[in-house]
């Protein structure tokens, strides 16, 4: 019998950047960016037009990804997924090529029960072979030939067209 498969995307999903830029912006800037503000918009819509640049660059720094906070129950849900479902991390790491050794690191520190055969660093995810992706950015379930489930995030509060998940213990309600 063959295992249903769930690609889950990384950032956003279960690794908290918003958390860095936030952090970064603070120590380079001495000013705040809040979710809050982020509701609809991308951080570098929120910020001063000349701190737009440097908030474009943070993902590209080296250590960006390093040590990113995880997302809440997704260890601990993910993990019982583990057991029913065929689990694949799929991110979009070739926007920034600095982050795979940060991202693999991390992965294998946070989830090791995903083995690191199912890690799929790729561009475009409609190349993905699953039953399910979950994804923060609704543009990666274009032409994704499974069903999309949108992790809620400050940025994508305004799209409609896909089942959206507030959290992981949502997550676990459906799978679980």
């Amino acid at each position: 019998m063959t295992k249903i498969r769930i690609a889950v995307d990384m950032d956003e999903v279960i690794a908290d950047s918003i958390a860095r830029f936030q952090k970064w912006y603070g120590l380079d800037f001495q000013s705040t960016i809040t979710l809050e503000q982020l509701q609809g918009k991308n951080a570098h819509e929120v910020v001063a037009p000349e701190h737009q640049a440097a908030l474009r660059e943070y993902p590209n720094r080296p250590g960006f990804f390093k040590d990113l906070p995880i997302m809440a129950d997704s260890q601990r849900v993910l993990g019982e997924m583990a057991q029913r479902y065929e689990l694949f991390i799929a991110t979009a790491a070739m926007e920034f090529p600095n982050s795979f050794l940060d991202k693999y690191n991390w992965l294998q520190q946070h989830f090791p029960f995903i083995p690191w055969r199912n890690y799929v660093f790729c561009g475009d995810k409609s190349i993905l072979n699953a039953d399910y992706l979950i994804d923060d950015n609704a543009f990666n379930f274009d032409n994704f030939r499974g069903e999309g489930i949108l992790f809620n995030a400050p940025h994508n509060v305004h799209e409609t067209r896909y089942r959206r998940v507030h959290s992981w213990l949502e997550i676990g309600e459906i799978f679980l």
